[in-house]
C-alpha cells in the first residue's frame, strides 16, 4: 500500500511537506525546552568569564541598569544596541537583570537628577545601592556588581608611623597605585593606624596589614598588636629581609622563625630577571590560590620557617626556588651589578640552605567562636607600586585580603587576553579577491549549472 502511495507524485509531495513541517515543529519544541548554546567565536567574545557567571549566581535579588543614552551617538552610532547586546550576556545568566533606557535629550530633568555626565553613562542598582558606570566591559561591570553585593563595608587598616609602606600611598615603595586601588575597587575601605595614638586596634577591622617598619616600634605598640592577635584579629604581615624593629615578639607569638638571607632562584635568570627574584608558578591547594595560575615575582624574598604548634593550622601559599637556595651573603634590595647572574651568588655549602623555600604562609585557628586568619609573606616589595604590575602580584595580594576578610567570593577577575584577529591585505590581494567574488565565482556557478543542464538534456 505504501509503495502505491509513494508512486503518486501528489501524495509524495504532501507526505514530504508533512514530514518537513513535523520535523520543524519538533525541533522548535525541543529548542524551547532545552537551551543549548556554544560560543565558537574567536577568543570566546560572546561568553562571560566563569568568575562573572559565579558572581551573578550569588546575587539573589534583581539588578536594574539604567542607561542614559540617545538613540544615536555621533561617534559610536547606535549606542543603545551596543549596550543592549553586551548586557544580554549577563541577562543570559541572570534573567532578573533589567535594562532601562532614558534619552538625556528628551528627559533632561531625570538626567540632571541622576548626575549624568556622559552619553551612554549607566546607573547600576542592587539591594538599595547604586553606582555609576562610564565604561562598558566585563571586568568593570562585574567589579561594580561585586561592590554593590559587598554590603558589609569591610575596613582594611595598615600600620603607620614607622616608615612603613602606605596602602594608599603613591611613592614607588608604597602599595596604593595597584594593590590598594584594587582593594578599593572591590569595596574595601582603607585607613591608616598609628598605635602611638590609638588606644587599641579597632574591633571592626577586617584585616590589619603590617609592612616593614624602618624604626623600632615602642613596646606599648607591640603590646597592642599582640592583644589584637590574641582577640582573634586577622592579619597580613609583609616582612622583608631586614631587621624586625620590635616585631620579634609578634614572630614568637605566631611561632615563626625568620632565618637571615634571601632566596636565590635560578628560574629567574631564565626569565631575564635578577636571580634575587623568586618566581612563583605552581601553588599548593588553598582558597587563596584556587584557580590561580599566574606567575608572581618576589624581589629579595626571605624564607619562612615555623614551629609546628597544635594551636595553628599552617598552609603553604607560595613555594619557590626548587633548584635554588637561601643565600646569607646576597644583599637585600635590587642592585644592578650582576644580580641576574648566578656567578654573583654562588652556593655556599657551609652557610646557605638548599631550596625549595616557603615565602608565603597562611595560619588559621578557632578562637572566640570564630576563625582567625593570618597570612605572612616574606616580601613586601612584590605589592609595591614598582613591582605590583609583574605577573599576578596584585591579584595574589587581593586574593589574600579577600580570604582574610572572609570574602572568598570576591574573586579577582582576570581580563580576557585579547588575540590579534585582524587581517591586513595588500592592494594586489584585495584585487584578486574582488575579481574572484565578482567574476570568478559567478562564472563557476554558471558553468556548473550549464553542465548539469546539458547532462539532463542528453539523458
Amino acid at each position: 500500500m505504501l509503495r502505491v502511495l509513494l508512486k503518486n507524485p501528489a501524495l509524495r509531495n504532501v507526505l514530504f511537506v508533512a514530514l518537513l513541517l513535523g520535523s520543524a515543529f519538533g525541533l522548535g519544541h525541543l529548542a524551547n525546552r532545552h537551551h543549548i548554546q556554544r560560543d565558537i567565536t574567536h577568543n570566546a567574545s560572546n561568553s562571560l568569564e566563569p568568575a562573572s557567571v559565579e558572581v551573578l549566581r550569588q546575587m539573589s535579588g534583581p539588578v536594574t541598569i539604567t542607561a542614559y543614552a540617545t538613540e544615536q551617538d555621533v561617534r559610536l552610532g547606535d549606542i543603545r544596541k551596543i549596550i543592549r547586546d553586551f548586557l544580554s550576556l549577563y541577562q543570559r545568566y541572570k534573567p532578573d537583570l533589567r535594562l532601562v533606557f532614558i534619552d538625556p535629550e528628551k528627559e533632561p530633568e531625570k538626567t540632571r537628577a541622576a548626575r549624568i555626565q556622559l552619553n551612554g553613562e549607566m546607573v547600576v542598582e542592587y539591594a538599595g545601592r547604586s553606582e555609576h558606570l562610564t565604561q562598558l566591559n566585563e571586568p568593570v561591570l562585574t567589579s561594580t556588581l561585586l561592590r554593590l553585593a559587598h554590603t558589609r563595608g569591610q575596613t582594611v587598616m595598615y600600620l603607620d608611623g614607622h616608615g612603613e609602606r602606605k596602602l594608599d600611598g603613591s611613592a614607588n615603595h608604597d602599595l596604593g597605585a595597584l594593590f590598594g586601588a584594587k582593594l578599593k575597587q572591590n569595596g574595601f575601605r582603607i585607613n591608616s593606624l598609628n598605635l602611638a595614638l590609638a588606644q587599641e586596634v579597632p574591633g571592626n577591622v577586617s584585616a590589619l596589614v603590617i609592612t616593614q617598619p624602618q624604626v623600632d616600634l615602642m613596646p606599648g605598640e607591640v603590646d597592642k598588636l599582640l592583644r589584637y592577635v590574641e582577640r582573634g584579629g586577622n592579619l597580613l604581615w609583609l616582612v622583608d629581609a631586614e631587621p624586625l624593629h620590635g616585631l620579634e615578639r609578634l614572630a614568637e607569638k605566631l611561632d615563626l622563625l625568620l632565618p637571615p638571607g634571601i632566596v636565590i632562584d635560578p628560574a629567574a635568570a631564565g626569565m631575564n630577571a635578577p636571580v634575587t627574584w623568586s618566581l612563583g608558578a605552581a601553588y599548593p591547594p588553598h582558597p587563596v590560590t584556587r584557580n590561580f595560575n599566574l606567575i608572581t615575582a618576589f624581589p629579595s624574598a626571605r624564607p619562612l620557617v615555623w614551629n609546628e604548634n597544635p594551636v595553628w593550622q599552617h598552609a603553604v601559599l607560595v613555594e619557590v626556588a626548587a633548584r635554588g637556595w637561601v643565600s646569607r651573603s646576597a644583599p637585600a634590595g635590587n642592585k644592578p651589578h650582576d644580580e641576574n647572574r648566578l656567578s654573583g651568588h654562588p652556593f655556599d655549602k657551609q652557610h646557605d640552605t638548599a631550596g625549595p623555600a616557603v615565602i608565603a604562609l597562611a595560619l588559621q585557628r578557632n578562637i572566640n567562636d570564630r576563625e582567625q586568619r593570618i597570612v605572612v609573606v616574606g616580601n613586601g616589595a612584590f605589592l609595591a607600586n614598582s613591582y605590583a604590575g609583574n605577573g599576578g602580584n596584585t591579584d595574589l595580594g587581593v586574593n589574600i585580603v579577600n580570604w582574610l576578610a572572609g570574602e572568598e567570593r570576591l574573586i579577582t577577575l582576570q581580563p580576557r587576553a585579547l588575540k590579534d584577529s585582524s587581517l591586513v591585505l595588500g592592494k594586489t590581494q584585495l584585487t584578486v579577491i574582488g575579481i574572484g567574488f565578482l567574476l570568478g565565482l559567478p562564472l563557476l556557478l554558471a558553468s556548473v549549472g550549464g553542465a548539469m543542464w546539458w547532462k539532463r538534456r542528453r539523458n
